[in-house]
């Protein structure tokens, strides 16, 4: 099993025993993976808010942030133990009430979700990184400060590199029954709105990080190039966000060059 198979495994699927394949669902319908997706763009404030909200608010750690591809940007919780469908949906809706109250209800989704059409009757998102129809985008998990990048394209025209994806995610923790427990409570009884009125703050956690590391010498296509600087945690933010921007759609790449002067 890869590095990106093992932690993905680790954080969110269930399996009937150690050696048996993981999915999100289990055969009850359950999940210990909950993703909520906010379709673009994306008001990364107020996403913002959420981020901090889950962590100081909820005690809750933090979730890994995707891009699904398509049209959306996800946070993604990991559960110790697995929850039913109508479980998952009270936590999303909790979320949105509490932190985003003011977010329209065609702007956001919350899985697994019930679909009376499907065996079983229930629904969940795709895993991630995969390649979407067509191949020309990909999803992806990115790095929390790189999110407001992705807010009105949320998907990478490049793969992404499993060792990078297994990185993102190896640093993440699951949250724990006490822990859940207590939040949903927290969730329960803050009446909607009251959430509304924390400050407004970057649109997601930025890290302080030293300058002078990069892609090695050896990088020598551009697109992997500016796929290793976006990646790479201890080059500083803005370095990263133009590397970023670089690999959007309709970017130009020149040959052979650096971002920032970094080459």
């Amino acid at each position: 099993m890869s590095a990106l198979n093992t932690e993905f495994h680790r954080l969110f699927l269930s399996s009937p025993s150690p050696q048996a394949p993981g999915t999100l669902l289990d055969a009850q319908g359950r999940t210990r993976a909950l993703v909520l997706e906010l379709t673009a763009p994306v008001d990364t404030a107020a996403l913002g808010a959420l981020w901090q909200g889950l962590q100081t608010e909820l005690g809750l750690p933090a979730p890994a942030v995707a891009v699904n591809g398509r049209d959306a940007l996800q946070l993604w919780f990991s559960l110790a133990q697995p929850v039913s469908p109508a479980q998952a949906g009270a936590f999303g809706n909790g979320l949105v009430a509490c932190y985003l109250p003011a977010l329209p209800a065609r702007q956001w989704r919350a899985w697994p979700m019930t679909d009376a059409a499907l065996p079983g009757g229930v629904a969940h998102v795709a895993p991630i990184p995969a390649a979407q129809p067509g191949g020309e985008c990909w999803s992806a998990f990115v790095s929390p400060d790189l999110a407001p990048v992705f807010a009105e394209t949320p998907w990478l025209d490049i793969p992404p590199r499993d060792e990078a994806q297994a990185a993102l995610l190896r640093g993440l923790s699951t949250i724990g029954p006490a822990a859940w427990a207590e939040a949903m409570g927290q969730l329960a009884s803050v009446p909607p709105g009251l959430q509304a009125e924390v400050a407004v703050t970057p649109a997601l956690p930025v890290a302080a990080t030293p300058a002078g590391v990069g892609p090695g010498a050896n990088v020598t296509d551009p697109r992997a190039f500016l796929q290793a600087v976006m990646c790479d945690t201890q080059l500083p933010l803005a370095l990263r966000i133009e590397a970023a921007k670089a690999l959007l759609p309709g970017a130009v790449v020149p040959a052979g060059t650096g971002v920032g002067g970094q080459g």
